[in-house]
C-alpha cells in the first residue's frame, strides 16, 4: 500500500515512541529526524485545535532549511483541551497529579495537528477526539503517576496505559489521535498525495 510514497524519503520529526509505533503500523519505510530545542510556543489568541495546528507547522518550518528535494517531513503536536485551557506535558510529579485530578470525572478534547512538508509544498490537518474520564481516586492517580511517569505526555496520561484501562469511560473520535497521531486520517492524506 501507499506505493505513491515511493518517490519520497519519509521523515518523522518526533521522538515520541507512540508516534513511531503508529507510523510503523502503516507499513511505510521512514526515518526519524529530530532537532533540539524546536520552539513550541504559540500566540495567546489561539485556542483549541488551532494550537497544535500552529505548532505542527512551526515544527515543520524549523526543518525547512535542511530539507532535501524528495523528502516528505511529518510533524505533529497533540494537546489536551479542558475547560478552555491547554494541558500540555506536566512539570514534574505534582504537575501530573494535578492534571489527572482536573481530568477526573470530566470530559475533555484531544487535538492533534499534523503537517506534511516537502521542499515544494506544505499541507496540514487536525483531528479531534472527545474523552470522558470516570472519577479517579487519589490512590489511583498516585499509583499511575508513580508507576508510569507520564511526564512526557500531554494531559499527563497515556490512553493506551493502565489509566486508560481503568479511567476512560468513553471516546468519540480516533483512539490513535489520543495516543498522539491520528493514523487513519494521516493514511488518507498520504494516500491522496
Amino acid at each position: 500500500m501507499l506505493e505513491n510514497l515511493d518517490k519520497y524519503q519519509i521523515i518523522l520529526a518526533s521522538n515520541s515512541p507512540r508516534r513511531k509505533e503508529l507510523m510503523s503500523g502503516l507499513g511505510v519505510d521512514y526515518v526519524v529526524r529530530t532537532l533540539p530545542d524546536v520552539d513550541e510556543s504559540y500566540p495567546a489568541d489561539l485556542s483549541g485545535a488551532e494550537i497544535p495546528a500552529y505548532i505542527s507547522r512551526e515544527k515543520a518550518d524549523a526543518y525547512r532549511a535542511i530539507m532535501q528535494p524528495g523528502e516528505l517531513l511529518i510533524t505533529a503536536d497533540t494537546i489536551v483541551w479542558l475547560d478552555g485551557k491547554v494541558l500540555g506535558k506536566p512539570e514534574g510529579r505534582e504537575g501530573a497529579v494535578e492534571m489527572l485530578r482536573s481530568l477526573s470525572g470530566k470530559s475533555h478534547q484531544v487535538f492533534t495537528g499534523v503537517c506534511l512538508t516537502t521542499t515544494e509544498w506544505q499541507k496540514s490537518f487536525t483531528a479531534a477526539s472527545d474523552v470522558e474520564f470516570d472519577a479517579l481516586s487519589e490512590e489511583e492517580i498516585q499509583y499511575y503517576v508513580d508507576k508510569y511517569q507520564p511526564m512526557d505526555k500531554a494531559g499527563a496520561y497515556g490512553v493506551q496505559e493502565w489509566i486508560g484501562y481503568i479511567g476512560v469511560k468513553s471516546i468519540s473520535g480516533s483512539f490513535y489521535n489520543i495516543m498522539g497521531l491520528p493514523i487513519q486520517k494521516l493514511y488518507k492524506e498520504l494516500k491522496g498525495l
